[in-house]
């Protein structure tokens, strides 16, 4: 049966049997009539865009991530420096040291896009190459040492005093553990989710896949927790309660216009996480914020439709309360054009080497 064994660990058959791994179109063809029937209802293509009335597009596509953090308190955020792309690299170092930030650091594009261009800048030279091979602007920021991160999905309808907590997505970041034997590069053949990243692993490691880890020892091969960098998603929202509620709800109340999204946060413990002590947003996303949760193992396709749906309505159902305060939809034009500049901006992203 080695022979089966070896199929089944093939990069295609991993992703044919894992719906997780599958693409957007797999996953969301089956229920986009329930999509384009909130449309009808809203009688817009893009009602989502009053979702969130101060961000960009509601935060669906194309939203800037220095826009939503000059919307926070800084205190909130990691403290980060803004560059425009082509910005010559002996300034950017200059400001860095002007806000008291060396590495290791953390640079990012401004408008993202299923983690590519996120790099840890561990020395000066490294920060000299991220900005001068980065064709979009950026940002760089201090690197968040507390071990944990999670994404809290958020939402409060206009009018009402109080936000909810939708769910909650624990991330385990992708990892190996050596046995003394094998080669780090058989450890990542012999671990599905670590195999699918195999050429980007071979580009950030390159000879270094031909050590061998001790018996016992792990090795963090991607320390972000990003799905479509290797990250394992973990259901967590039965640790819901009043108390992180509260405090969530606290913190999403301090940014003007923010109603759906989801926080991504890196925490130290989950106690003090709910009692709003040694934790960090390290991203807010809004409108085109996917409940992640689904992508738990144990959660078969049905479940996933079923809380995207579940999600939608209540997208919808703020939009259009948002609406009736004023707050227009996209037009047709801009909607387009929304689109448009994605993909462009993605064609962009995706030049740039791990």
């Amino acid at each position: 049966m080695n022979w089966l064994r070896r199929v089944l660990r093939h990069p295609l058959f991993i992703r044919i049997f894992n719906w997780e791994y599958w693409s957007f179109g797999m996953v969301y063809s089956w229920i986009f009539p329930v999509w384009f029937f909130l449309c009808l209802r809203a009688r817009s293509l893009f009602f989502f865009s009053a979702a969130n009335p101060t961000i960009q597009n509601g935060g669906f596509l194309g939203e800037s991530k220095e826009a939503i953090y000059r919307l926070m308190p800084a205190l909130l955020y990691p403290a980060t420096v803004y560059f425009k792309a082509g910005d010559d690299s002996q300034k950017v170092l200059q400001r860095l040291a002007c806000a008291n930030l060396r590495p290791p650091l953390v640079g990012k594009p401004d408008i993202g896009g299923r983690g590519r261009g996120v790099k840890i800048l561990r020395t000066e030279e490294d920060i000299i190459c991220y900005a001068a091979n980065t064709p979009v602007d950026f940002h760089i920021q201090e690197l968040i040492s507390f071990e944990h991160e999670a994404g809290i999905f958020y939402y409060r309808y206009p009018g009402e005093e109080t936000g909810r907590l939708s769910g909650i997505v624990g991330k385990e970041f992708l990892t190996v553990r050596g046995d003394g034997i094998h080669s780090l590069r058989q450890l990542i053949q012999n671990t599905p989710r670590a195999l699918l990243q195999m050429k980007s692993l071979e580009t950030l490691y390159g000879g270094q896949l031909d050590a061998v880890l001790t018996k016992g020892e792990e090795k963090l091969l991607v320390p972000f927790g990003n799905h479509a960098r290797g990250a394992k998603f973990l259901d967590h929202s039965p640790k819901i309660d009043e108390q992180l509620t509260a405090m969530i709800d606290g913190i999403c109340r301090q940014i003007p216009g923010f109603y759906f999204g989801r926080l991504d946060i890196r925490y130290k413990d989950w106690e003090e996480l709910k009692q709003g002590k040694n934790f960090s947003v390290i991203e807010v996303n809004g409108a085109g914020s996917e409940p992640t949760k689904n992508y738990e193992p144990k959660h078969q396709i049905f479940f996933a439709w079923k809380e995207v749906n579940r999600q939608w309505v209540i997208l919808w159902r703020i939009s259009r309360l948002n609406h009736r305060e004023g707050h227009q939809y996209l037009s047709l034009g801009e909607g387009l054009k929304m689109f448009r500049d994605d993909r462009q901006h993605s064609k962009i992203l995706a030049t740039i080497t791990e």
